[in-house]
């Protein structure tokens, strides 16, 4: 199968083409598509990327968040934030650290479909765990390959359908979890094959104030012959969530499974709908000429949020004040085309992308009656805001492949285009808010890959990265006044990898080292009464070590091991906010201190033991511990650091003499010795309730019943 660089159709053709998981226990080398010119083996490729298997992803959890998985995967934090109002909390090397909500700095992708807005922010909610095949996280140099706002990518792969297979799963677990999951898979006359699946989660959670509902809808159609290869995708979601908000240090200390008083007062929650669609035709050349292959895709997708904060109705009075509700609407879509082209010792790729995102974006106060002696709290009042807000990108890529000899590749890239960014207000009696920016960027990529031995090979790369304020982050102004903040500047990074991999007999070795150095780092400069202001805070440096270990002892046994250290700080002494207005800063931030949100130490490990057998028992034990985590810039406190210990039992179950109907069963105990801790942080909260405790002890049971082979 031959791909494109980007995971938004190369993820498309992968999930068409993909082979199925073998069924031998020592695995192949993965092949990945992630920042490659063509499909390529994991072990060959110029940069940091780690793989993520079915199997893997059925055995963490339950499979409706990420951060039951990628704890896997060194360089990435995924904290599950026990707050289904506000996604997760992901960074990659650092990046993504400062997002208080949704994601920050990182493209996101689902079955080649972008789930990153073309301004930067981003959501995973959508994600459809149960239905994937694998995922892929790419850190360091060659993210920027996938334009704006890419400090690393994450992109998951569904399976297509190869043969006839229906399922139905019901999962079980502590504070009220339950989920049930059915999905079918076929294949279909002449080259098509089709899946589908859902399923519903609820769960009351561990705090009060913090229950959530999840209902997700996914489809897939494929067709494919000789030269030509569509995918046709589709994806419905429908989330409410009530936010139980972080607590300050004196709440977390006394008793971390409280929620705080305003959470309840004015009934906090968000409600989430979302419905995508995708195509994509590639279309196989012959090897006559140069041109190998050409493919096109486009999508569209609706997303609908209603959220209600807690913001004191007294605060509102200011007339600058947008309210403390947040309704928007939505529409996005975008068209990227590519080709590519083969000689002798090159692989040349070359396309274009378009995006366009265009929210009505609304507010209102959360309360009815006098601010000075509210009717009622938590409900739509007046309105206070009505904008339409658009951000459009148009990039062109090109990116090469040289086999210089047979121990020596390598790649190079660059990637160009602009956004520009714009708020169009339509509700004047608070002034007009109405503005727009435009940035561009060219960013350049080149990496090498020598191979010692068929065992070893070392990389390095090196890249510029560009990263926008997103329409959130430019939509106040820290004075209080009205317009975009025209102020704010992107940041630009200069991004450096050396890394080893190995692949002996039954052990896989892989280490990098990394340097980022960014100027015009954005960072928070005001958070208080639902107004939050960013400014450029100088320069910062990301310095850090990743090593993933996997060791096959014997046909029973094997471990494996995830490892960071960063070193993310601040290298110029800087000024920020201690409210609103804020005409000037006061509060100095020195050099030197740990950049908001991030971890100096991050680890996993594991030891499983499988039996023999056609349907053997799989017992294994996990161990995850992370470093202490800053909770804002001024490092005046820090979530302190914690090590997990979790259980797992996995078992398939054949009936009627056979595992082409079969029932499986997880057994999870995650949290073993009841530690508590903050999971995430909400950084840089002028309330300071910047601590958003992690779930204590709980258990899991999954059942799973697959007819395979019809």
């Amino acid at each position: 199968m031959k791909t494109a660089l980007s995971c938004a159709l190369a993820a498309c053709a992968s999930a068409c083409l993909a082979q199925p998981p073998a069924a031998d226990p020592a695995p192949l080398e993965p092949v990945i598509v992630t920042g490659t010119v063509r499909e390529q083996a994991r072990h060959d490729a110029p940069f940091a990327i780690t793989s993520i298997d079915a199997a893997t992803l059925r055995g963490s959890g339950p499979m409706i968040n990420l951060s039951e998985a990628l704890v896997r995967v060194p360089g990435l934090v995924v904290n599950h934030r026990n707050n289904y109002a506000q996604d997760l909390q992901i960074s990659s090397r650092g990046f993504g650290a400062r997002a208080g909500f949704g994601v920050r700095g990182l493209r996101l992708y689902t079955d080649g479909i972008p789930a990153s807005m073309p301004d930067g922010q981003g959501q995973v909610g959508h994600f459809d765990l149960a239905g994937a095949q694998r995922i892929e996280v790419l850190r360091g140099p060659f993210s920027v390959l996938y334009g704006n706002s890419s400090g690393g990518v994450i992109a998951a792969f569904t399976e297509p359908a190869r043969n006839g297979r229906s399922e139905g799963a019901l999962d079980i677990g502590s504070f009220g979890l339950r989920q049930m999951r059915v999905a079918v898979a076929t294949p279909l006359r002449e080259g098509w094959d089709m899946q589908a699946g859902g399923s519903n989660v609820d769960i009351e959670g561990f705090r009060p104030h913090s229950a959530a509902t999840r209902t997700l809808a996914t489809a897939r159609l494929g067709y494919r012959d000789a030269q030509d290869r569509v995918v046709m995708l589709a994806s419905a979601q429908d989330q409410p969530a009530d936010d139980p908000l972080g607590l300050t240090r004196e709440q977390f200390n006394a008793d971390p499974d409280q929620t705080t008083s305003q959470a309840t007062q004015f009934n906090t929650r968000k409600t989430a709908q979302q419905t995508q669609f995708g195509t994509r035709w590639q279309h196989l050349f012959s090897d006559d000429g140069a041109l190998r292959e050409g493919s096109l895709m486009a999508y569209a997708g609706q997303r609908s949020v209603t959220q209600f904060l807690a913001i004191a109705a007294g605060t509102q009075t200011n007339p600058r004040h947008g309210g403390g509700v947040i309704d928007f609407d939505r529409n996005y879509h975008g068209v990227h085309g590519r080709l590519r082209f083969a000689w002798e010792q090159v692989d040349l790729l070359a396309g274009i992308e378009v995006e366009r995102m265009v929210d009505a974006r609304r507010g209102f106060e959360n309360f009815t009656g006098p601010a000075a002696a509210p009717a009622a709290l938590g409900v739509i009042g007046a309105p206070r805001r009505d904008e339409r807000n658009t951000a459009t990108s148009g990039d062109a890529f090109v990116q090469a492949a040289v086999q210089w000899s047979d121990a020596v590749q390598a790649q190079f890239g660059l990637r160009s285009g602009s956004t520009r960014l714009s708020a169009k207000d339509a509700f004047l009696s608070n002034g007009d808010d109405s503005g727009a920016l435009r940035f561009t960027y060219t960013n350049p990529v080149a990496g090498l890959t020598w191979k010692l031995s068929p065992r070893w090979n070392l990389h390095a790369s090196a890249a510029r990265g560009f990263e926008s304020p997103t329409l959130g982050e430019l939509a106040y102004r820290a004075d209080g006044g009205g317009g975009l903040n025209t102020a704010l500047r992107p940041q630009t990074s200069r991004q450096f990898e050396l890394g080893s991999k190995w692949r002996g007999e039954g052990v896989d070795l892989d280490a990098a080292l990394f340097r980022t150095g960014t100027d015009d780092e954005i960072g928070i400069q005001t958070n208080a009464g639902g107004r939050q202001s960013f400014q450029n805070v100088g320069r910062t440096q990301r310095t850090g070590a990743e090593l993933a270990a996997a060791w096959r002892v014997n046909p029973s046994w094997r471990t494996s091991v995830a490892l960071t250290w960063l070193a993310a700080e601040y290298r110029d002494a800087f000024l920020a906010c201690a409210g609103i207005p804020c005409a000037a800063p006061t509060v100095p931030v020195s050099a030197g201190n740990q950049i908001a949100g991030t971890q100096k130490t991050s680890a996993f490990a594991e030891l499983a033991w499988r039996g023999a057998g056609p349907a053997p028992l799989e017992a294994a034990v996990e161990w995850r511990a992370q470093g202490r985590t800053a909770v804002n810039d001024v490092n005046s406190d820090f979530a302190g650091g914690y090590g997990l210990v979790n259980l797992r039992l996995l078992r398939q179950q054949p009936l009627e003499g056979s595992l082409q109907q079969r029932l499986e069963w997880l057994v999870r105990i995650d949290n073993l010795t009841n530690r508590r801790y903050a999971g995430s942080v909400v950084v840089n909260d002028a309330n300071g309730r910047f601590f958003e405790p992690a779930a204590p002890r709980s258990l899991l049971l999954g059942v799973r019943l697959v007819t395979a082979g019809w």
